[in-house]
């Protein structure tokens, strides 16, 4: 993110371990037949508003407007937004 002038994070995943199955009380049998806690995880798979951020900041043209990725092109049936 030029404005920032370093990386912005765009996705995480985190564990939380058996955190979240324990208030959802998520539970398992193992192969000795004990019941068990999943362990779970929490992910985002995209945070738009950063995406968003880093295209407009490293696509901005001297006009003011924003070349579309040719990758994303297709998605939004234009080159340019503005």
């Amino acid at each position: 993110m030029p404005s920032r002038e370093s990386y912005g994070e765009t996705h995480s995943a985190t564990s939380f371990l058996d955190f979240q199955a324990r208030r959802l009380n998520l539970r398992y049998r193992d192969e000795q037949g004990s019941i068990k806690y999943c362990y779970t995880m929490n992910n985002t798979v995209i945070a738009t508003p950063r995406i968003l951020i880093a295209l407009i900041e490293n696509n901005q043209t001297a006009e003011g407007k924003i070349k579309i990725p040719e990758v994303l092109q297709a998605y939004m049936g234009k080159e340019y937004i503005g």
